[in-house]
């Protein structure tokens, strides 16, 4: 009881801040998981105010299942250095098969820094009134999940991304805490000192780029949108580049209903090329049938690749007898 996990700093608004979690209770809140923020840079900052919030996770969609959010800043001081929820949830309400994998929680936290403590503000009616903050930015594509929306509610994008021919205003952070080849690419861009303001992707069309960005702001694409002008094959591609597993897997099983004679060739070595077993695995199953493997080699476009692809993983005599009677296969 009262043990505490407490996660690695992270930067907001010029602070830095972690998340402590006790897994069995704050002492006092016996059968719940309690959250809280800390300012974990206040030595060094000072007070400062901050709204905040937690998501926990479901790890079959990595959609937030519980969620609180704090409806006004709270003063982050000497004496109040971390807030959150001691009753975050109870222990009975978590659902194991969408919360918890190998006994571990996902966490999301959300936090807004919004500016001094309210003492720090007691000459404000004797000075001239701030100007009006800017109105956050739209983004530059539709977004709908509630992490995406918190997100440009909240802070102004810091970073632009070019690709196709088109330009994006995204948020440096969330692009770094999703892909790590994107933190990758950030990290060279800004080693000179200073943060990279713009950060370009070649060999990708801005439809794809702009599908890729909308999944790291925690939209899924649909059925419909992957079945269009080969979506699922060309994000598939992107979301392997830049290391986003979730996504790599979402457009693989797209791709699944789609293995016909005409394009199973192909297939199999975008598969193989991506280290996708399922892909791979349908395409083999759909060969094992005689009928198709000739139907498939008799495309002249396969040529060799489909050939050899046969012959490293198609092993039964029916298929060597199909290759065999391929009209230019190699016989010995």
């Amino acid at each position: 009881m009262g043990e505490k996990i407490r996660s690695e700093k992270f930067s907001v608004g010029g602070h830095d801040w972690r998340v402590e979690c006790y897994p069995n209770g704050y002492p006092g809140y016996d059968g719940f998981i309690s959250l809280y923020v800390n300012h974990a840079s206040h030595a060094k900052t000072g007070d400062t105010t901050a709204k905040f919030g937690f998501s926990i996770l479901d790890r079959s969609c990595w959609k937030p299942s519980c969620t609180k959010f704090t409806d006004e800043p709270h003063g982050f001081t000497s004496t109040d250095i971390s807030w959150g929820w001691g009753e975050f949830i109870k222990h009975e309400d978590l659902d194991k098969g969408k919360h918890l994998k190998d006994d571990c929680l996902s966490i999301l936290c959300d936090v807004s820094v919004t500016g001094l403590c309210a003492d720090d503000h007691t000459e404000v009616a004797e000075q001239e009134p701030e100007p009006a903050l800017p109105v956050p930015a739209s983004p530059p594509f539709d977004l709908h999940g509630p992490i995406g929306e918190a997100t440009w509610n909240r802070q102004k994008p810091d970073l632009k991304i070019e690709a196709g021919g088109e330009t994006f205003a995204v948020h440096r952070w969330v692009l770094e805490a999703r892909s790590p080849v994107f933190k990758a690419d950030l990290s060279l861009a800004s080693a000179d000192g200073e943060a990279a303001a713009e950060l370009r992707i070649d060999n990708m069309n801005a439809d794809v780029c702009k599908a890729l960005l909308r999944f790291i702001y925690d939209e899924i694409p649909g059925t419909d949108f992957l079945e269009t002008d080969g979506m699922a094959k060309r994000l598939l591609i992107a979301a392997d580049r830049y290391k986003l597993e979730k996504l790599k897997r979402i457009c693989e099983m797209a791709l699944l209903p789609s293995i016909r004679t005409s394009s199973v060739a192909a297939t199999l070595v975008l598969a193989e090329q991506h280290r996708c077993s399922d892909l791979k695995s349908a395409c083999i199953k759909f060969l094992s049938s005689p009928g198709n493997l000739k139907k498939a080699l008799a495309e002249q476009h396969h040529g060799p690749v489909l050939r050899k692809a046969c012959l490293r993983f198609l092993s039964s005599r029916d298929n060597i007898v199909a290759l065999a009677e391929a009209d230019g296969f190699p016989r010995r």
